[in-house]
């Protein structure tokens, strides 16, 4: 059984990576093969190798599937700005046919857990009037929102949650994970999370010292996301 997942978030800088890795640790865990995805990244590092970033090597560390870097990461710019500015000032063409082609090539290694991560949020821009939504809509792929809990996560949770299912994509599941811990009132806001956005949370991600993708999926719970099936 293949289960593959568009993982996107309610913003930047938001913890998708980790809790990514946490699942694909967790799906490990259960006997399952696993490759990941994350076919557009902007600020890399040059190596010997080439430009790697942080957040795809942390994905292809957790992958069982035999994947080279390029693979998982096709699309690799140094500066740390939007992806499609990146993409413009190397004079490269993000477009979603490129996208599409280099992540069905990783769903096509039949792992029995996939995720592709995409950059920021859910509307991300790439080439012309395209966004990253438009790929994960092409890979007709269900989608697991992470969800920054901090001040004002509850309206952009339930924005993006909104332009998911409008763009005709189900919401699988989705994960809180606590960017801020001096949020007021946690529990009031993870209940109005709970009660009003349309899928199952999958596990709550407090503020850990060393979020390895070991410690991140012993909070998560693979279970109820395979129950959507």
């Amino acid at each position: 059984m293949n289960r593959a997942y568009f993982v996107t978030g309610t913003d930047t800088e938001i913890g998708k990576t980790t809790v990514a890795a946490g699942l694909l640790h967790a799906a490990r865990l259960a006997g399952l093969s696993t490759a990941a995805a994350k076919p557009v990244a902007s600020g890399c590092e040059q190596t010997a190798d080439g430009l790697r970033n942080d957040d795809a090597l942390t994905l292809l560390g957790e992958c069982t599937v035999g994947l080279r870097y390029a693979e998982v990461n096709p699309l690799a710019f140094a500066p740390a700005i939007a992806p499609h500015l990146a993409a413009r000032e190397a004079g490269v063409l993000l477009d979603v046919a490129t996208l599409q082609a280099a992540v069905e090539a990783i769903l096509h290694k039949q792992a029995d857990f996939t995720l592709v991560e995409g950059a920021g949020g859910w509307r991300v821009p790439l080439a012309g009037q395209a966004t990253l939504s438009d790929l994960a809509i092409a890979l007709k792929l269900p989608v697991i929102l992470v969800v920054g809990v901090r001040l004002g996560c509850i309206n952009q949770a339930l924005l993006t949650a909104e332009a998911i299912v409008r763009d005709g994509l189900p919401l699988a599941g989705w994960v809180a994970n606590l960017v801020d811990p001096q949020t007021s009132r946690l529990e009031d806001n993870l209940a109005t999370l709970a009660e009003r956005l349309p899928a199952p949370c999958l596990g709550y991600l407090p503020r850990l010292a060393h979020a390895t993708p070991a410690a991140v999926s012993s909070h998560l719970n693979l279970d109820v996301l395979f129950s959507q099936l």
